[in-house]
């Protein structure tokens, strides 16, 4: 097994995985702010239960990751956190 394989092993853990992945992500089409912030809201509660939480956060600002929601924070909330700790 990879080292590779072994870091991304959290995400077969992730409490995102499945029917409701779709909210994580913003839609292709355009999206009202009402309906972006309920989205979130759901999402960051789904991230709450997550047993990977952190790993996969530090995931995503590891890669910089540009979209959706993940170890709970949206993508602003994300830059905020990589600012920090640079």
């Amino acid at each position: 097994m990879s080292i590779q394989e072994v870091s991304d092993l959290w995400q077969q853990a992730a409490a995102c995985r499945g029917p409701n992945q779709v909210i994580f992500f913003p839609p292709s089409r355009l999206e009202r702010r009402t309906d972006k912030r309920r989205r979130e809201a759901r999402a960051k509660e789904i991230c709450l239960t997550c047993s990977v939480k952190d790993p996969c956060l530090d995931y995503a600002v590891g890669i910089r990751e540009q979209h959706g929601i993940w170890g709970g924070l949206t993508e602003n909330e994300r830059r905020e956190v990589a600012a920090v700790t640079a």
